[in-house]
C-alpha cells in the first residue's frame, strides 16, 4: 500500500490508483501531484501528496478551456475533414483554434460546430495520454495530412512528443486535460476572425474560432449576460455616442483624435496625477518626441525594438520617433554629477510614445499606435530602495482608488533561480532588488503571486493589475527595477565616499497610457463618469422660451463656482431634453420652469436615479461641488 496525502489527510491505497479517484468526489478537472501539474489519469505508484486542480483557479480554467479548444477541434474535423488544424490554445477569455480550410468558417457555421461539440459531450469520449517517439509523431501527423503538426514538431527539442487522443482525434499538446468530454457540459462558440500563422503576415491566413466553455449552464449565462454588458459598455461605442474621442482612417490607424469632452477629461486626470505627484517628491519634465538614433543604439532599442519604431531620415541622417521614455529621463539625469545627498531623484512625465502595432491588434483607445504614458524613473541609493519601492507602490494604489477600482491583483515577477545566467545585473543586485519588492508588499498587506523566471532579463518587477466592475483584470500599475539602461548609461551617483557608485533605476508608471486608462474607465463606468470626472457636472433645462434669462442665470453662478455646465434652451419637450442629458450621462439635470424662475429654485434629477425635488439653487450648487471635489 501507498500513502497518498491529500487535503491534509493521508489515505493509503494499491500502487497505481489514479489522481481521480483519489480526489473522487472533489470536483477536481485535474490534479496537483507532489506540485506537478498532471491528468486525474495520472497512476500513482508511491507516496505522495495529491491536491485537487478546480475549475475556479486560473489554472484550473487554463485546464478546462485548453480541453474545450480540442473538443471544438474534434468537431470541425469531423463536420469539415479536409480542415487542418494548427494551434488551439486556453486565453484569458476562453479559447479559440486556427484552421486551415478552403474556405474561411462563417459565423453560420458556428451553430453546426458548436452542436456537434454538444453531441461529443454527451457521448462521454475519453481523453487519453501517449507519449510517442519521434519518428512515431511524424508519422502519425503525416498519415493525418497535419501539415501545421508537423512544422511545430520539427522545432521541439524532445525526443519524446506528447500527444492526446480524443475518440477519432489527435493532437500534439503538453497537457494536461479533462478526462473525457462529458466534463465540459456547456460550451459556447462567440465568433470567427482571420489570424496568419505564427502571426506573421507573410504566411497563409487561417481561419480562427473564439470560444468559452464552463462546467453548467447557469455559469455560461452569466458570462453571456456579462459579455452583453460589457457590449454596452464598449468605449469605442461610447466614444462615439458621448462625443469623446474619434479615430480616423485619413489620419491613419491608431491615433485617437480627443474631443472637447474627452480631452476635458484627460486634462482633470493630468491634474490630479500632477498634483499628487509633486505631492510625493517627483519633479516633472518634458522630453522631445524625436531623438537620434544614435541614443536608441545605445539604449538597445534599436537591436531588440527596431520592428516596433519609426524610423526618419532627417538631413542624412536617423532619427525615431521615440517608443520609450526612459532614455530621454536618464539623459536629464545625466546632465550633471549627483551626489548621495541629492538621491532619491524622482523624475516623472505624460511623455508621448509611438510604437508600431499590427493593424489587427488595434482596438480603440486600448491599443494604439500613439499615447502618451505616466512615465517616471526614480534613481536612488541601495539603503533607499525599499522605501522607494513602498512609496511607488502606495501612490499607486492611492491614485487607483481614487478612480473607482478597489480590487486588485499583484504579480511579483522574478528571475528564474536555476537560469541567472539569463539576466543583466549581479546577485547582490537581483537579491537586493527583490528582498525589497516583498518585503513592500508584506508591509502593506497585499496578497501577490510570485512568478518564478517571469521577470524580464533586466530586472524584477511588481504589476498591479485592477479589476474592473465586470471583473475584468487590466494591467496599468508597474514598477521594475532596469539593470540594463543604468548600466549602458554608466547611471552613478557619487558616494559618501568620494568614489562613483551604481544607481538604482527604478521605471514606474501608475496609470499606463492615458488612451488606454481612459477605456478602462469609460467601460468600468458604463460612460457615466463620477461627478469630479465628469465632463458636463451638470445641465440646465427649460420648459419654455420664458425660462431662458433664468436659465442662463444659475448657469452663470455655477460657472462661477467652477463647475462644467451646459444650458439647454431649444424649443424641445422638457421630457425630450430629460431623454437626452440622460443618454449623455450627464451627473446632474437642473429643470427650470415657470415657479423655479419665480422662487430662485431649480428642479434636480440625478442621472439614472429619481427626481430630487426642488431644491435652491445654493443647495443643490453645495451638493454638485462637494461631489466635484478631486479626492485626497
Amino acid at each position: 500500500m501507498i500513502c497518498v496525502t491529500s487535503r491534509g489527510e493521508c489515505r493509503e491505497f494499491s500502487p497505481g490508483v489514479s489522481a481521480g479517484e483519489v480526489l473522487a468526489g472533489s470536483g477536481a478537472i485535474a490534479a496537483r501531484v507532489d506540485g506537478r501539474l498532471v491528468d486525474l489519469t495520472v497512476p500513482i505508484e508511491s507516496d505522495c501528496t495529491v491536491e485537487p486542480v478546480l475549475f475556479d483557479s486560473e489554472e484550473g480554467r487554463d485546464v478546462f478551456q485548453h480541453s474545450a479548444s480540442h473538443l471544438m477541434a474534434q468537431a470541425v474535423k469531423q463536420l469539415y475533414p479536409e480542415a487542418k488544424v494548427a494551434i488551439g490554445p486556453s486565453v484569458p477569455e476562453g479559447f479559440y483554434y486556427d484552421f486551415d480550410v478552403a474556405r474561411p468558417f462563417t459565423e453560420e457555421d458556428l451553430a453546426a460546430i458548436e452542436k456537434r461539440m454538444k453531441e461529443l459531450v454527451k457521448k462521454r469520449v475519453p481523453v487519453l495520454h501517449r507519449m510517442l517517439s519521434r519518428e512515431e509523431a511524424l508519422a502519425l501527423f503525416r498519415e493525418r495530412g497535419e501539415d501545421y503538426k508537423l512544422e511545430l514538431i520539427q522545432g521541439l527539442p524532445d525526443e519524446k512528443i506528447s500527444v492526446y487522443e480524443q475518440g477519432d482525434f489527435v493532437d500534439l499538446c503538453r497537457g494536461p486535460h479533462v478526462a473525457n468530454t462529458s466534463v465540459i457540459r456547456a460550451p459556447k462558440l462567440l465568433n470567427v476572425a482571420g489570424a496568419y500563422w505564427h502571426g506573421d503576415e507573410r504566411n497563409r491566413m487561417l481561419s480562427r474560432i473564439y470560444g468559452i466553455a464552463f462546467p453548467d449552464k447557469a455559469l455560461l449565462k452569466a458570462h453571456l449576460d456579462r459579455l452583453e454588458e460589457a457590449k454596452r459598455r464598449d468605449h469605442r461605442r461610447l466614444g462615439t455616442a458621448l462625443d469623446l474621442f474619434s479615430l480616423h482612417e485619413d489620419a491613419g490607424a491608431g491615433l485617437v483624435f480627443w474631443h472637447p469632452k474627452g480631452a476635458t477629461v484627460r486634462r482633470l486626470i493630468q491634474q490630479y496625477w500632477e498634483r499628487e505627484h509633486l505631492a510625493a517628491g517627483y519633479d516633472l519634465i518634458v522630453t522631445p518626441h524625436i531623438a537620434h538614433s544614435r541614443l536608441w543604439h545605445r539604449s538597445g532599442h534599436y537591436d531588440h525594438y527596431r520592428e516596433n519604431m519609426y524610423v526618419i531620415p532627417v538631413d542624412n541622417e536617423e532619427y525615431v520617433l521615440k517608443p520609450m521614455n526612459c532614455p530621454g529621463h536618464i539623459l536629464v539625469y545625466r546632465t550633471r554629477v549627483h551626489s548621495y545627498r541629492d538621491l532619491p531623484v524622482r523624475l516623472g512625465e505624460w511623455g508621448t510614445v509611438y510604437r508600431y502595432e499590427r493593424s489587427g491588434t488595434l482596438h480603440g483607445t486600448m491599443r494604439v499606435r500613439g499615447f502618451t504614458q505616466d512615465d517616471a524613473h526614480l534613481f536612488c541609493t541601495p539603503e533607499q530602495v525599499e522605501e522607494e519601492i513602498f512609496g511607488v507602490v502606495s501612490l499607486s494604489l492611492k491614485m487607483l482608488r481614487a478612480f473607482g477600482f478597489e480590487r486588485f491583483k499583484v504579480d511579483l515577477s522574478v528571475r528564474d533561480p536555476e537560469h541567472t545566467e539569463k539576466y543583466l545585473g549581479n546577485d547582490e543586485q537581483w537579491e537586493l532588488a527583490e528582498r525589497s519588492l516583498v518585503r513592500v508588499l508584506e508591509r502593506l498587506e497585499l496578497p501577490y503571486r510570485r512568478a518564478e523566471g517571469e521577470a524580464v532579463f533586466y530586472g524584477p518587477k511588481i504589476d498591479i493589475k485592477l479589476l474592473d466592475s465586470l471583473d475584468r483584470e487590466w494591467q496599468c500599475s508597474t514598477c521594475q527595477f532596469d539593470f540594463n539602461l543604468a548600466e549602458r548609461f554608466d547611471v552613478y551617483y557619487m558616494g559618501e565616499d568620494g568614489r562613483h557608485h551604481p544607481a538604482y533605476l527604478i521605471h514606474r508608471t501608475v496609470l499606463g497610457g492615458i488612451e488606454r486608462f481612459f477605456g478602462i474607465l469609460i467601460e468600468h463606468y458604463g460612460g457615466a463618469f463620477p461627478t469630479w470626472l465628469a465632463p458636463v457636472q451638470a445641465r440646465v433645462l427649460t420648459i419654455a422660451e420664458a425660462q431662458d434669462d433664468y436659465a442662463r442665470q444659475v448657469g452663470t453662478r455655477l460657472r462661477d463656482a467652477q463647475l462644467r455646465v451646459e444650458i439647454d434652451a431649444r424649443p424641445d419637450r422638457i421630457g425630450h431634453k430629460i431623454s437626452e442629458a440622460e443618454r449623455m450621462k450627464i451627473p446632474y439635470m437642473l429643470i427650470a420652469g415657470a415657479r423655479e424662475a419665480a422662487d430662485g429654485l431649480v428642479s434636480v434629477r440625478r442621472h439614472g436615479r429619481e427626481d430630487l425635488g426642488v431644491m435652491p439653487l445654493e443647495q443643490v450648487l453645495a451638493r454638485i461641488r462637494e461631489e466635484s471635489d478631486v479626492p485626497r
